[in-house]
């Protein structure tokens, strides 16, 4: 078999070029659509369980949200549907995770298991807590 010609090889790559430019779309445009629904449940969360706006840069702020909703869900999988804690254990944590208000702590945390969660809370410094709000 011979070797292809210059201008075969040309096309070849070209499509080649071309379907992984959509495919980077398309993973692109799944990607946002993915992290809109993400932001979405995270905001329904949030109000829900009357957790607290997060302070930090603009960019920060999202991705924290997803963050505290994605940790705070698997610490309640973890620790009470599967585990032994009760609602009122449960309730506490909820009152910690209140006060941590720095979107960034919550990012540190993303990658932290959902058994982890109240000791993370513990150690947690004032600078990553909020001013706390009499009126709530």
């Amino acid at each position: 078999m011979p070797p292809p010609r210059p201008d075969e090889v040309q096309i070849s790559t070209d499509c080649w070029q071309a379907a992984r430019d959509a495919d980077t779309e398309t993973k692109e445009e799944w990607l946002a659509a993915k992290r809109a629904e993400e932001q979405q449940a995270a905001a329904e969360w949030a109000e829900r369980f009357d957790m607290p706006p997060l302070e930090g840069p603009e960019r920060a702020l999202e991705w924290g949200e997803r963050s505290r909703h994605q940790l705070m869900t698997d610490a309640y999988s973890a620790l009470v549907v599967e585990g032994t804690w009760g609602e009122a254990d449960w309730a506490e944590l909820e009152e910690k995770a209140r006060a941590i208000t720095r979107a960034g702590w919550w990012i540190d945390q993303r990658e932290a298991d959902g058994t982890d969660v109240l000791e993370l809370l513990d150690a947690a410094d004032e600078a990553d807590r909020g001013t706390e709000n009499p009126f709530r």
